[in-house]
């Protein structure tokens, strides 16, 4: 018997709440900046809008539809992850590495530590899970030219010494990397879109179509709150990063921690929503879905992130160093490789999960113990 359904609610009272409290928060600081247990307040507000302004981009993606839900969301979470970078970057000095740290960790993170939970947590629930070779392959083929691009061509450039691009091969590798990632949004939103929707479950009946849930489009009336909360979002992770910088840092140079740390800390936030709705999806015996938030994630991340402080770099003389040591060359390089075998026959088990997550716990400990 089939029940009605209530029309959901896109704007719950949280994701209201949380970047008005974030904004309150930093008005706060403003107001009062000595007052007791500011900081852990400020990174209260700073983590719940991020937290909102990913969701009230998926709100709007949902109401105008593709291909343009698809850039709203990937332009909200560049603009995140650029702002968190950008403000580090400003406040302290020897922060260089920075944008590197940040792309290298979203990347380790996406492809061992997302996907690795994500086989892991499908495989135990439906022992085997499929998804299209097409989209897939494709999408790899796209995230290796750009994390090579990114990451390791720097260190074998000649023009400038260290593994560094001179500013004219700075902005090409720029260009080149934003035209991958148009070119691969608009191949997955419009060209092959059947590429990357999910595979017919084969269990079913013959003929029997496997009912989707499409949840109903916000109302205009709530897209437009949420277009004024994602600016009200994004203007507190800005103000409240860059207040958080120098207290930040201290507690990363007091605890001993490697200058990587800080990459590793901006990518785990921007990142966290996706990786939870990824996880969940391949739970739901969705893995196609699963595999393109992540995969299209870390295509985002390079494709918006290093165009954007490649041009910030250029305006404003800062030092940017890409290229990774030899030592993270070599995870990046075994990640890639085995993330196109685990994902090179349409079917997965837990065993590549639990292969890609022992890669993240590598990355992770050799981060900490270098």
């Amino acid at each position: 018997m089939d029940a009605a359904i209530p029309a959901p609610r896109h704007n719950p009272a949280w994701s209201l709440a949380a970047p008005l409290g974030g904004a309150a928060i930093f008005v706060l600081a403003l107001l009062a900046p000595a007052l007791p247990g500011l900081t852990v307040l400020l990174v209260a507000g700073l983590g719940a809008s991020v937290i909102a302004a990913v969701h009230h981009a998926e709100v709007i993606a949902h109401r105008v539809g593709e291909p343009y839900g698809t850039l709203v969301l990937a332009l909200a979470v560049t603009v995140i992850e650029v702002a968190l970078i950008a403000s580090m970057m400003l406040a302290a000095t020897d922060n260089e590495t920075l944008a590197r740290d940040t792309v290298f960790a979203a990347v380790m993170i996406l492809l061992n530590g997302v996907i690795g939970i994500s086989l892991l947590v499908g495989g135990r629930r439906h022992h085997e899970q499929g998804f299209q070779l097409q989209g897939v392959n494709a999408a790899l083929g796209t995230l290796t030219v750009i994390t090579v691009f990114a990451l390791v061509l720097p260190n074998f450039t000649t023009s400038v010494a260290g593994p560094v691009y001179s500013s004219s091969q700075l902005a090409f590798i720029a260009g080149a990397t934003l035209v991958l990632f148009a070119g691969f949004t608009f191949v997955q939103t419009v060209r092959h879109r059947d590429y990357f929707l999910p595979l017919p479950d084969p269990k079913a009946p013959e003929n029997e179509t496997i009912p989707e849930v499409h949840a109903e489009p916000p109302s205009l009336r709530e897209t437009w709150t949420s277009v004024a909360l994602l600016l009200v979002a994004l203007v507190v992770v800005v103000a409240s990063a860059k207040s958080l910088s120098p207290a930040i840092e201290g507690l990363l140079d007091a605890a001993g921690a490697p200058a990587a740390t800080l990459g590793i800390l901006i990518a785990l936030l921007v990142l966290l929503p996706e990786g939870v709705a990824a996880v969940r999806a391949s739970a739901k015996n969705r893995l196609q879905t699963s595999l393109n938030l992540a995969v299209g994630s870390a295509i985002a991340t390079i494709g918006l992130t290093i165009p954007a402080i490649a041009m910030l770099s250029l305006l404003m003389g800062w030092p940017l160093v890409l290229g990774l040591d030899p030592k993270l060359m070599v995870l990046l390089a075994l990640t890639l490789f085995v993330t196109a075998i685990s994902l090179g026959t349409g079917r997965t088990t837990v065993l590549q999960g639990l292969v890609h997550l022992v890669l993240f716990g590598a990355f992770l400990f050799l981060s900490f113990v270098p």
